[in-house]
């Protein structure tokens, strides 16, 4: 399977437009490292998450432990429809039979 790069737009659809610490889907959504890079930790799927500003300052460049923080869902590299979704926001109905469950962006969240 091919490994897509992140941006910010496809991270912030897989988790859904949500903090993946508190759930909030308001205000400015930032990117986090679960692992912190200063801690060895790498900008892969599995690793980096949506976060909204006041638990990103808040976690800092802790380990979630160290902040007393959990993660609402595991980070995980998205379905490949989350990518054909953001690049064609209007969906042809004659596809929805074949993308099923996958045919909104936070289906794959």
């Amino acid at each position: 399977m091919v490994q897509r790069r992140i941006s910010r737009r496809a991270l912030f659809a897989r988790d859904g437009w949500r903090c993946v610490y508190c759930g909030t889907s308001g205000g400015r959504l930032t990117l986090d490292h679960v692992i912190p890079r200063s801690k060895g930790g790498d900008s892969t799927w599995e690793n980096v998450v949506t976060s909204c500003a006041p638990c990103n300052l808040r976690k800092g460049n802790r380990l979630l432990h160290e902040a007393q923080m959990e993660l609402r869902a595991r980070p995980r590299p998205p379905a490949p429809v989350l990518f054909i979704r953001l690049a064609t926001p209007k969906i042809p109905q004659r596809w929805e039979q074949y993308l099923g469950p996958y045919g909104t962006a936070t289906a794959a969240a």
